[in-house]
């Protein structure tokens, strides 16, 4: 009988020890399932916040990429070289010069060179900007670079034929307009043609007028000067400053 309480007593135990052992697993799991799943929940927001801003900050690098031009500067601490940045310049430094036609008074020129004209460069719409300078009917070239040159020059004449008589005398119109823009450089003895405009005015009406542009991109080395030579001086109109100009600017 003693013996029978003790194998039921032990089967009890045995059986209540199973029950909690069964009962306490399931439950762990439980917890950590839901811990794990708090866990991720959690880190989803982190991951989207850093993958916001590793994506904001390759799209700011792109854009300076896009308008910064990479420069070497050798350091002086140390052999390697790093790349830095610097904007682009401004085409509001670049130098430029406009100039506007003033009345011409005729000057002795070379035998081998037409009448070069002489301009305003300060007032109205002229002006010379960022180290180009106008001296003695030169526009001087400040900085080696590539420009763009251009002159329009508007001629007028009265004379109908080109061989008309006034006031009892043969008076003969020319039989073209020239104009050239050319070049002196201190380098070279001689003078070059850049530009060259003609226009036959022979079979023009009286009272006419002919305005003649030229422009073209140039080379141009510093100290350069450039100046604008027509065929007869006194056909040039002055009366209105966009009738006749020159400028350059650096591209």
């Amino acid at each position: 009988m003693a013996e029978d309480l003790e194998l039921g007593f032990g089967e009890t135990a045995s059986v209540e020890r199973l029950h909690q052992d069964g009962g306490g697993r399931p439950k762990a799991r439980r917890d950590s399932t839901r811990c794990a799943l708090t866990c991720c929940l959690l880190s989803v927001p982190i991951l989207a916040g850093l993958a916001a801003y590793l994506l904001v900050g390759q799209l700011r690098t792109q854009g300076e990429d896009c308008t910064q031009v990479p420069i070497q500067k050798e350091q002086e601490s140390g052999p390697s070289h790093q790349p830095f940045y610097a904007p682009l310049r401004a085409d509001r430094e670049k130098p430029r010069a406009h100039l506007t036609v003033v009345k011409q008074t005729s000057s002795s020129h070379p035998k081998n060179q037409f009448p070069a004209l002489h301009w305003e460069h300060e007032l109205g719409l002229a002006f010379t900007k960022n180290r180009m300078k106008y001296t003695n009917k030169f526009l001087v070239i400040p900085e080696s670079g590539d420009y763009f040159v251009y002159s329009q020059i508007t001629f007028r004449g009265t004379t109908s034929e080109c061989g008309s008589t006034h006031q009892g005398r043969q008076q003969k119109k020319p039989d073209s307009i020239i104009v050239v823009i050319t070049k002196v450089t201190d380098s070279y003895p001689e003078p070059s043609q850049l530009l060259t405009g003609t226009k036959s005015v022979c079979e023009i009406s009286s009272n006419w007028f002919q305005p003649l542009y030229l422009g073209a991109m140039f080379s141009l080395q510093e100290g350069d000067k450039l100046m604008v030579n027509v065929s007869d001086i006194s056909l040039v109109d002055y009366t209105k400053e966009d009738k006749t100009f020159f400028g350059a600017f650096l591209l």
